[in-house]
């Protein structure tokens, strides 16, 4: 007796598009429940029941498989598995699917169901939801017969047969990871730029980066790190052979990866025997390996051959391909992408000197990973958008370049000589040999510093890593067009702008609209166990961009000078220019006594803080606004009191109730008065201006707000021990929002702090930001004591009838608003560090604004 056959196993790629093909009744929807996820399966029955409310309404089919496409498209473009379960039988079905595929650069999975006919045919006469006539299943049978050997080329890259019901039921699903992926390794990588057979630079580049040649052509790092080639090691230089060697040896010892360049591709069909052109140094490759043996041939051959088009490392934080690679074939499969990888973006034409017409990708590059490539000679790296292109012509008399990474620090050694003459004109003609660089900078010219208007303006969404979509609407961009264009700071000081805040939950204690409980419950019921209420300082909001020096700030931002500081609405904080520099240069002095330059690694610092006193921004507010109203109210007050004590000697009933609430209505007034005295003293130029920093925001390398609030009130302390007299320390307490007695010290220290007429106090989850998405939780919330809420609300607030009214106040758009500003303010942040353009960075900046002109209510 014979052993029964094995279970067969499907295979697909992690990110493809199933196409499952077969008769109705064959088992496909079964099939799709028991190996994938549902929403990874988009039914056509499903999408007629969402079109018509009934799955058997065949009226509705064009709509329905208009509904299947769109969502398989959506899921395809955001790089998801996507299962199309419907009989897929028509060509012109099959088609539509495929080119869809194409779209977005997955690789087309068949799986056909081929079931016995008799058996379809009893499973939809026993169905009790609905059945198919026998007609419809006999013609389904006939066209499965047509198609099965068709699939192939009609595009599917892969074709699963599942021949009768045991296998459709045994059958067993295997995803796998495309080769592409290799966000596993986390590196440090050191990336080298075309070799073109340059064998001595080569080596000389690896002893420079640090590794140990070895014998037999390979090498490796003491440390570990992993060497990753751009491709083009071969044609043109000298060396091709030991160039060859010393690269695949290391690929095969894994202490190297490697990625083809369009060197390797023509080569290799050369050596395969196909027509190609023997031109730009291909005769070079042939000829020194016409030298060598056939076995070593034969390994070159297999090693190109294996090669795949890009590499995704360090978590998709790295893509590497040889002539750079947009966000959307980022770890996709196609003949589009791998042609991408190989020639870059090309128009098909060429110029009046013969060469290519390319598309400069990288200005419109908007991607999180960082892109390192090659293929077209530089004479200087430059970080374009968090792109970065390394050729820089070794072969033609440049420079052999590598980029450590994560570090971002370039190395470069030499050409010993001018290998191949580049063609005139051409991008490698104006290369010649130079020393190493010493650092990628990004150019200060017009195009880099420049805003492009059409990305700000009208209705558009910017995407976030903590939010996905957020949308500007074209009201809110034009009025943030207004404020930006009258009354900001030059765009390149602009980076960010901070988020708004929403108050704590509203109270229902006897006296209060915000207490600090509400705040703890908040965040318990949000997950957060650990928080820390920071004292709320009473003076302006500021952001603070400071340098060590001013050729700092010029090479990363483009402008010289220690810096800027700003508003909240981007408008220079300091209006008497010389006061604004002399705290920039106290500020850099205090950040460089506290060692926060060299610990950072940085030469300049983002940094999120309150100035104070209120009075020195706010001195016009508080004369034409507060104090008139603190006057008014006074003068009423003793005018009334006189007039009731003249009516109660007459024996007026009701006179004598009517003077005390008159004498709560002074009690108030003059404790509205003494509260906006607290937060008011004379200054004389910095004398008596303190910041407090509560957030450093970002430095060189690194956004430094998703760090923990307990690193960042850390590094405050250490600022105010630098200089006490300018930096105000920032008093805080850690709360166990599960734990009663510490939620209950941390009410008494509140309770404290307001007494001394402190404005309150901002609660936080202590490791930072919490969540993402719809799950993203608010990165404070303000808890205001009461009589800084007399500021806000009115002297006579607290009335028991005004304090009912004002509980009554909505909180959820002022929350939303928080979020999406958060978003946007670290997604900014983000492309600042990567090096994004002025327009990417600006852009957040610019919608934080716009949506500031949503409609609420301020004293929120």
């Amino acid at each position: 007796m014979s052993a029964p056959d094995a279970a067969p196993v499907v295979t697909i790629p992690e990110v493809s598009l199933v196409v499952l093909v077969g008769v109705t009744s064959s088992g496909k929807s079964t099939f799709a429940r028991a190996h994938f996820a549902p929403t990874e399966v988009v039914s056509s029955d499903e999408c007629r029941a969402l079109v018509a409310d009934d799955e058997n309404d065949q009226t509705a089919t064009p709509a329905a498989f208009d509904l299947l496409h769109t969502i398989v498209r959506h899921r395809l473009a955001l790089g998801r598995l996507t299962v199309v379960d419907a009989t897929n039988l028509r060509k012109e079905d099959r088609r539509h699917l495929v080119d869809l595929a194409r779209e977005h650069h997955v690789l087309p999975v068949a799986v056909v169901f081929d079931v016995p006919r008799w058996l379809c045919e009893q499973r939809n006469e026993a169905r009790p939801d609905r059945t198919v006539p026998a007609q419809a299943i006999r013609s389904q049978h006939s066209l499965l017969r047509q198609s099965a050997g068709r699939l192939e080329r009609e595009g599917f890259r892969r074709v699963v047969a599942l021949r009768g019901d045991r296998e459709v039921s045994g059958a067993t699903v295997v995803r796998e990871r495309l080769w592409t992926d290799q966000r596993h390794r986390p590196g440090p990588f050191d990336v080298i730029g075309d070799v073109h057979g340059c064998s001595e630079e080569l080596d000389a580049l690896l002893a420079a980066l640090g590794y140990e040649l070895e014998e037999g052509g390979g090498a490796r790092h003491p440390d570990g790190r992993t060497a990753v080639f751009l491709g083009d090691l071969v044609d043109r230089g000298p060396g091709v052979v030991p160039v060859l060697r010393r690269v695949m040896a290391m690929v095969t010892a894994g202490s190297a990866l490697c990625v083809p360049g369009n060197h390797e591709a023509k080569l290799l069909r050369a050596l395969r025997g196909r027509n190609v052109k023997i031109s730009h140094g291909l005769q070079q490759s042939l000829d020194q390996l016409a030298a060598a043996d056939g076995a070593f041939v034969a390994q070159v051959v297999a090693f190109i051959d294996g090669l795949v088009s890009h590499a995704v490392l360090d978590g998709g934080s790295l893509v590497v391909a040889h002539a750079g690679l947009p966000e959307a074939m980022h770890n996709r499969a196609s003949g589009a992408v791998r042609s991408f990888c190989l020639y870059g973006d090309t128009t098909g034409e060429t110029d009046e000197l013969g060469f290519p017409v390319r598309y400069p990708w990288a200005e419109d590059y908007a991607g999180r990973a960082v892109v390192v490539y090659g293929h077209t000679p530089v004479p200087e790296p430059v970080w374009v958008n968090n792109t970065i292109c390394i050729d820089t012509g070794c072969v033609f008399g440049g420079r052999l370049t590598a980029l450590r990474y994560p570090e971002r620090a370039l190395v470069s050694v030499p050409a010993v000589a001018t290998h191949y003459a580049p063609t005139p004109g051409s991008p490698a003609s104006d290369l010649a040999a130079s020393g190493p660089a010493a650092e990628a900078t990004p150019p200060d010219d017009a195009g880099r510093h420049a805003i492009d208007l059409a990305r700000v303006l009208g209705r558009h969404q910017l995407t976030t890593s903590l939010m996905g979509p957020v949308t500007i609407r074209d009201d809110q961009a034009a009025a943030a067009l207004e404020v930006m264009s009258r009354f900001a700071v030059d765009p390149r000081w602009l980076p960010y702008l901070p988020p708004t805040m929403a108050p704590a939950p509203t109270s229902t204690r006897e006296g209060y609209l915000e207490h600090p409980a509400e705040a703890f419950t908040a965040y318990a019921q949000a997950g957060v166990g650990t928080v820390v209420a920071e004292e709320k300082h009473m003076g302006s909001r500021a952001v603070v961009l400071v340098g060590r020096d001013a050729d700092a700030l010029r090479r990363r931002f483009g402008l010289g000078g220690p810096g800027t500081t700003v508003t909240r609405t981007g408008r220079p904080f300091f209006v008497d220019e010389a006061l604004g520099l002399a705290f920039l240069d106290a500020f850099a002095a205090a950040v460089g006594a506290a060692g926060l330059w060299d610990e950072l690694r940085t030469d300049w610092l983002l940094v999120d803080a309150e100035i104070v006193p209120w009075s020195f921004k706010a001195l016009d507010l508080l004369r034409h606004e507060y104090a008139p109203v603190a006057s008014a109210g006074r003068a009423f007050s003793a005018v009334a009191t006189e007039a009731l004590a003249r009516v109660a000697a007459r024996g007026v009933a009701g006179a004598d109730d009517l003077a005390a609430r008159v004498e709560g209505r002074r009690d108030r007034i003059e404790r509205f008065a003494a509260a906006y005295a607290t937060h008011c003293w004379p200054t004389d130029g910095l004398r008596g201006v303190q910041v407090a920093p509560f957030q450093l925001l970002a430095a060189e390398g690194e956004v430094l707000a998703y760090r923990s609030h307990t690193w960042h009130l850390d590094a405050a302390d250490r600022l105010v021990a630098a200089d006490p007299g300018l930096v105000r320390p920032t008093r805080r307490v850690v709360v166990d929002t599960g734990d009663a007695p510490s939620c209950e010290a941390g009410t008494a220290w509140w309770l404290e702090l307001v007494a001394a007429g402190g404005e309150g106090a901002v609660v936080k989850p202590l490791d930072g930001i919490v969540g993402k998405g719809r799950s993203l939780v608010q990165p404070g919330l303000k808890v205001r004591g009461p009589e800084y809420l007399r500021l806000i609300y009115g002297p006579t607030y607290d009335d028991p009838a005004q304090l009912a009214a004002l509980r009554r106040r909505s909180l959820g758009h002022k929350r939303s608003l928080a979020l999406r500003e958060l978003a946007l303010g670290l997604e900014g942040l983000d492309r600042l560090v990567r090096g994004a353009s002025l327009t990417l960075v600006h852009q957040c900046a610019f919608a934080v604004l716009a949506l500031e002109t949503e409609p609420v209510d301020p004293r929120l």
